[in-house]
């Protein structure tokens, strides 16, 4: 049924969010790597063949970018402090607090990521005389990496670096090395390939393995060449008796630790040293200052100090993401859960009020003359089997109305040529459902009218089930439980578990909260005074159904839910024609609650409506739907950065909920529970569309365009619910609830 001339569809918004897909994408890969593939308490097994003799046996300061190595030692006296793996918020400042306490300079080999986070702690070490050094990007063992990512792990460091200081560092010291005599094959090829870069390799002479926490005096001993006695597990070691100081006046390059972990011993002992050598006559000097150099760090050009900006930038951002999508996660697992514990609380309290006898049910019998009305475009495949069942109801006094509205398929000379008695066609030309509807409305005698699409079968009983609710007075209108027909192939059998699972649990959840939004169109039953309050069915939104039903709530009447009263519909039976529905019902219920908007500051039915029912569709229709991809995205990051157990674990705790509350539901509406095999394959495809959808409507409501009526193609899957449906009786299956 046309209703609107629609502009061309926008199609740049499918480009901009698989572009925002693919940076979300990246962003959080960059963040794993950072955080979740770095760092490492150990080698993961480098090749264990030694390096040659001229480097096992050098001294701890090696070039390596010419024909043979060249390597220095500190000279006697000169103890050159280095500390790996900060900088640290915590530790580092206390360390360098020891330094000016004893007027000390030490080197410090950051790692770059680190850098990015603590900027401030970076440029404090160079404002207070120290020296900067590479110690990579995520504090990766470089013996085991390609060449590839060796050369971008120190290029990230040093732009790091350049961003946060405006200098380069050309000093490097590998992840998990210590001292020459430690090196192998491998270490050795990592060394000649950050040489080629620039890098001068800083080893070690005495490694104080401090990470392990050994204790303070044995660090103390360590840190001053003096022999350890090595003690029983989880025993600090003790030094031996020995000299007092080192070696007896010998430079070294010493190995410590400013970040990493708890590093309180670190610090202890780092006062202990200075304490007991600076009267000595030992110096603390920088690695370069030791060897009588100048400054190792270089001045970076400003293109480079940029890119350290933007490489800040960016890592702060994926952070940022990563948390802001786990808080997104947690937030959305909480409302589902608290939607499900709200459903099946509802569905409870539903189902006891329907139990024969109870109060909740009307004592009295509803006999009133009942209109069907029958709006039809085009319905030629069905339309036979919708006026015979409803012709096979069991209520007495049963009329009904079926409006062409300008069908080219012969729909209203199928019912003509039927001649049933009671039965009435109307023709018109066309003007769109509403103006079908509100035309059967008009030509109807009686006061209690039933809505019915034209694709649709009623059950024998549903009629009757569908209007007894009117012995209330209160209640104006009555939404009846859509099932669909046509579930034999997989898209049916999705349809149909979201028909029980989505739509039926959650007018269940309405009919208790009293602010039922939608009436289906397939299945609902109005007073004409509770239409005429609401102003007919309205024309200017695309889902006349929720903005009528929204309509007669904000009227003051009660619109309750009778599970009971089955019509069965023909559902899409493509995926071209599921999204044309389901673009104009999300956009068509979007334009209704904006129409309604006002119903959150209004009393009575309307206010429940605006306070419980449109916040409900805001949030579960359009807000979460909207972040899905944005979920996805974060699930396949999750694929690669995060421990497959836990994502295996969490995907099959979830499913295992989802297959709980379809079983629930199927029982609560009389179903089988055959099609829950399909469950998995609908979470994994079926949920892509429906939030496509959503973006789609999103993006034409925000756009203005005006969204043309998107017919959808019969094949008569309502119609194959019966038999002889053009010529004979009405003849359903012994049991329609079971068929498949």
């Amino acid at each position: 049924m046309a209703l609107h001339v629609a502009r061309k569809d926008p199609r740049a918004h499918w480009f901009l969010l698989l572009l925002g897909l693919v940076v979300m994408i990246s962003a959080l890969s960059f963040n794993g790597y950072v955080a979740v593939e770095g760092g490492g308490s150990g080698r993961t097994g480098p090749d264990p063949t030694p390096a040659t003799d001229d480097l096992t046996r050098s001294g701890p300061v090696l070039r390596l970018d010419g024909p043979a190595p060249v390597s220095r030692s500190m000279p006697a006296g000169t103890i050159a402090l280095t500390f790996d793996d900060g900088p640290d918020p915590r530790w580092t400042p206390e360390i360098l607090d020891v330094l000016r306490r004893h007027h000390a300079h030490a080197t410090f080999f950051v790692v770059g990521a680190r850098v990015n986070e603590h900027p401030e702690l970076v440029r404090r070490i160079l404002a207070e005389g120290h020296e900067l050094g590479s110690h990579t990007f995520t504090h990766a063992d470089v013996a085991t990496l390609p060449g590839w990512r060796r050369d971008l792990e120190l290029g990230l460091t040093r732009t790091a670096i350049a961003g946060a200081t405006g200098r380069y560092a050309t000093l490097f010291r590998p992840p998990f090395s210590s001292g020459p005599s430690s090196l192998t094959a491998d270490d050795a090829t990592a060394l000649r390939g950050a040489a080629r870069t620039g890098h001068v390799a800083v080893l070690a002479d005495r490694d104080t393995v401090d990470w392990r926490r050994p204790g303070v005096d044995a660090i103390v001993a360590a840190a001053a060449g003096i022999p350890v006695i090595p003690t029983g597990p989880g025993t600090p070691a003790t030094a031996s008796d020995g000299p007092a100081s080192p070696d007896r006046g010998s430079g070294a390059v010493v190995l410590m630790h400013d970040g990493g972990g708890d590093r309180s011993q670190t610090v202890a002992a780092l006062d202990r040293l200075l304490s007991a050598l600076t009267g000595r006559g030992y110096r603390f000097a920088t690695v370069s200052e030791g060897l009588g150099m100048p400054r190792s760090e270089l001045a970076a050009s400003r293109s480079d100090r940029l890119r350290g900006h933007a490489l800040r930038y960016a890592q702060t951002g994926a952070a940022w993401l990563a948390s802001a999508m786990t808080w997104l996660l947690g937030a959305a697992l909480l409302l589902g859960l608290l939607r499900l514990a709200v459903q099946v609380a509802c569905a409870e309290i539903h189902r006891r009020r329907q139990r024969v006898g109870s109060p909740a049910l009307p004592r009295r019998q509803i006999l009133a003359p009942v209109t069907v009305i029958v709006p039809a475009y085009n319905e030629a495949a069905n339309i036979g089997a919708t006026v015979l069942s409803l012709l096979a109801s069991e209520y007495p006094a049963l009329h009904v109305i079926v409006v062409d509205d300008g069908s080219t398929d012969g729909t209203a000379d199928i019912v003509a040529r039927m001649r049933l008695p009671g039965v009435r066609v109307i023709r018109q030309a066309n003007a769109g459902k509403p103006a079908a509807l509100n035309t059967g409305i008009r030509h109807a005698r009686t006061e209690l009218l039933v809505l019915v699409d034209g694709d649709t079968v009623f059950q024998p009983d549903t009629v009757y089930r569908l209007v007894q609710r009117f012995a209330d007075p209160s209640v104006g209108a009555i939404s009846g439980n859509t099932k669909v027909a046509n579930r034999r192939g997989l898209l049916g059998r999705w349809q149909h578990l979201e028909y029980v699972i989505g739509f039926n649990l959650d007018r269940r959840t309405y009919d208790v909260l009293r602010c039922m939004p939608t009436i289906p169109g397939a299945i609902g039953a109005f007073r004409r005074q509770a239409l005429l309050d609401a102003g007919g069915v309205p024309a200017d939104t695309l889902a006349e159904d929720t903005d009528l039903t929204m309509a007669v709530l904000r009227a003051g009447w009660h619109v309750p839910y009778e599970g009971r009263a089955v019509a069965w519909t023909e559902a899409p039976a493509s995926l071209r024609q599921l999204w044309r529905q389901r673009y104009r019902w999300c956009y068509g219920t979007m334009q209704a609650m904006w129409k309604h908007r006002r119903a959150l500051a209004e009393r009575g039915p309307g206010g429940r409506l605006g306070r419980r029912a449109w916040p409900y569709l805001a949030i579960f229709q359009v807000l979460l739907p909207l972040t899905a991809p944005a979920v996805d995205a974060f699930a396949i990051y999750g694929l690669f950065f995060l421990p497959w157990s836990h994502l295996v674990l969490a995907w099959l705790g979830l499913l295992a909920l989802q297959a709980a509350t379809a079983a629930y539901a199927l029982r609560l509406d009389g179903e089988r529970l055959g099609p829950l095999w399909s469950l998995p394959l609908q979470q994994v495809l079926y949920r892509q569309v429906m939030y496509l959808v959503v973006v789609q409507s999103v993006v034409t409501a925000l756009l203005g365009s005006r969204l043309r009526w998107q017919r959808m193609i019969r094949t008569g899957g309502a119609a194959a619910l019966v038999e002889n449906t053009a010529t004979g009786p009405l003849h359903w299956p012994s049991n329609p609830r079971a068929y498949r």
